[in-house]
């Protein structure tokens, strides 16, 4: 999931006894299965924990850039580079849905950015670690964005109107992302033996951080309970992870290529692959900034907004001529 860690209210979900008559009300709407729209009355932990959610699956969506956009000049192909460019390109559009979306609960894009440059505000902990060879690409496509499309299928029935929309045309786009990394390590599977050995060394690095994914085990997740009772998230994190295992080993070994668990296999009697789980201390670390990419992510980050602070000046500076000529007329 591309928000990993979301703090809802901190506090238990509320029996009906202990609700105000306005949030009983608000519930009845949640639990008939209604769209919440931004003019709506909502409790203001219900707007802070999605101003959270959005916030950090937008930013998600725009630092995911970093890694690929690396790739671009150097993918094997002019197809591969035009391929790869376009789907960067999708990345930076869900990220501007998404921001959009957020601005409906009354916070400006520029106060999400601003909390995202001081590490006020996090990204997928997936996004900071490193691209080394073209079969990451493949990885990344394969892994993340598969990892991404099991949670986001289920957002397309959150709760809140805009949120629910924006995930309509993003789970489009990130179905082709998927496919073109399926794609890539394909060929790189039936290809040479220095190949299938790339694509076997991304699926080794790629394969816990994308269980990461989905946030820490249900036992362990204080702030899901809440979500879930707005419906602001749908499904539990290892309902998630377990889907998205049973999806993808079928499909490595259609590839050829080995999981990293030895503990990998399918339970004949509840038809589920049973896994082993990833290192929770290794994903609180990257968490907290000791990624292995953590600072050149955000530093690539902020760079580059204060590189192009001009540009967005010009452009306001144009938007503020053409309303003086407007309204002039």
């Amino acid at each position: 999931m591309y928000a990993q860690m979301v703090k809802s209210t901190g506090n238990a979900v509320k029996s009906r006894e202990d609700m105000t008559p306005e949030e009983r009300r608000f519930q009845d709407r949640i639990d008939a299965g209604e769209k919440i729209e931004p003019r709506d009355w909502m409790p203001d932990g219900y707007r802070q924990t999605l101003i959270r959610q959005i916030g950090q699956h937008a930013h998600s969506e725009i630092v995911g850039q970093l890694p690929e956009a690396n790739w671009i000049t150097r993918a094997p192909t002019l197809e591969r580079k035009a391929i790869l460019l376009a789907k960067v390109q999708d990345e930076a559009g869900h990220g501007l849905y998404l921001y959009c979306a957020a601005e409906t609960l009354g916070v400006s894009r520029d106060q999400l950015l601003d909390w995202l440059h001081q590490g006020r505000m996090k990204y997928s902990s997936i996004f900071n670690y490193p691209t080394l060879t073209w079969a990451d690409i493949g990885a990344i496509g394969w892994l993340v964005d598969g990892a991404a499309i099991m949670n986001q299928v289920p957002l397309q029935r959150s709760s809140y109107g805009p949120y629910s929309r924006a995930m309509i045309r993003i789970c489009k786009e990130e179905s082709f992302h998927q496919r073109q990394g399926y794609s890539i390590m394909m060929k790189m599977a039936n290809g040479s033996e220095a190949q299938r050995r790339m694509a076997q060394d991304a699926l080794n690095r790629f394969w816990y951080p994308s269980l990461m994914m989905f946030g820490p085990s249900d036992r362990n997740s204080v702030h899901s309970a809440q979500s879930m009772a707005w419906k602001i998230k749908i499904s539990s994190n290892d309902e998630l992870r377990q889907k998205f295992v049973d999806q993808t080993a079928p499909q490595a070994e259609f590839l050829g290529l080995r999981i990293p668990d030895d503990a990998l296999r399918l339970n004949e009697s509840t038809g589920h692959y049973e896994f082993s789980e990833p290192d929770w201390n290794e994903f609180h670390e990257v968490l907290r900034g000791n990624g292995p990419c953590n600072h050149e992510r955000l530093g690539t980050r902020v760079r580059d907004w204060e590189d192009n602070a001009w540009v967005r000046e010009g452009l306001m500076a144009n938007a503020a001529k053409r309303a003086m000529r407007t309204a002039a007329e």
